[in-house]
């Protein structure tokens, strides 16, 4: 059974649902003056949409499967994102 788990938690894929829209992260980051909210929106805008961050997001998040995904692994997964 272990090996199963083990087998079936490598193999998991993670997606988002929803239509996360650029104005939608504008919209959620409007009263957010910090720097990581700042970096970030200014990617999205470089980008000029938020599709390569979803999939950024989905793959890195990939290895917090087994231990869970925190809000503060999500924020760092972010942050790490919109700087790089």
């Amino acid at each position: 059974m272990n090996r199963l788990i083990q087998y079936l938690l490598s193999h998991l894929i993670l997606d988002f649902q929803g239509d996360l829209t650029l104005d939608m992260v504008r919209e959620f980051l409007r009263e957010d003056n910090s720097r990581d909210a700042r970096a970030l929106l200014a990617r999205l805008v470089e980008e000029r949409g938020v599709e390569d961050m979803m999939v950024a997001l989905a793959d890195c998040l990939q290895e917090h499967i087994p231990s869970g995904i925190t809000p503060d692994a999500l924020q760092e997964q972010i942050r790490l994102y919109a700087e790089s």
